[in-house]
């Protein structure tokens, strides 16, 4: 298991990224009831052009380092929100996202970070307990299209995070 910062400089490091991201916002997707959900519409040039800073987590399978999940967030003074969380479903229920959370919450606050924020799809009740297992605390809701509502959750950047 290794946690890095992703380059995706080239588009083929970008296509695994998105390989990985269409394969895991697909369950997400299912998860909350509508399929129209941003990250399943990204290609290599929004990819690209994301303000954001990816992490991913790597294992090692028949000698190869696979991208399982992956993470990103974007910084906006003190202030970091958690922009996407992917797993791919091959690797579910692996601490995987728990890892990548923990990673960057911790690299973040010593960087100076004050705040969290982070948001999902109501409906995603194993992302909304991830989340509120690192002390993050819901602070609205709001319907994106009709029916379809997403969370937003805060947290302080002094809590500890579980180990």
């Amino acid at each position: 298991m290794t946690i890095r910062p992703l380059s995706l400089q080239t588009n083929d490091e970008i296509l695994i990224l998105l390989s990985l991201q269409i394969a895991s916002y697909r369950v997400e997707a299912e998860l909350i009831g509508f399929d129209d959900i941003p990250p399943l519409k990204d290609g290599i040039a929004s990819i690209r052009e994301a303000d954001e800073t990816f992490y991913g987590y790597y294992v090692e399978e028949e000698g190869s380092n696979i991208l399982a999940g992956a993470i990103s967030f974007s910084l906006e003074g003190t202030i970091v929100t958690i922009c996407r969380m992917m797993v791919h479903p091959k690797y579910f229920r692996r601490g995987i996202a728990r890892s990548l959370l923990q990673y960057i919450l911790k690299e973040q606050q010593q960087s100076g970070a004050s705040r969290f924020i982070v948001s999902t799809g109501t409906a995603n009740a194993p992302a909304i307990q991830l989340y509120e297992s690192f002390g993050f605390v819901q602070r609205r809701v709001f319907t994106v299209p009709p029916g379809v509502s997403l969370t937003t959750f805060e947290r302080p950047a002094q809590l500890l995070s579980p180990e």
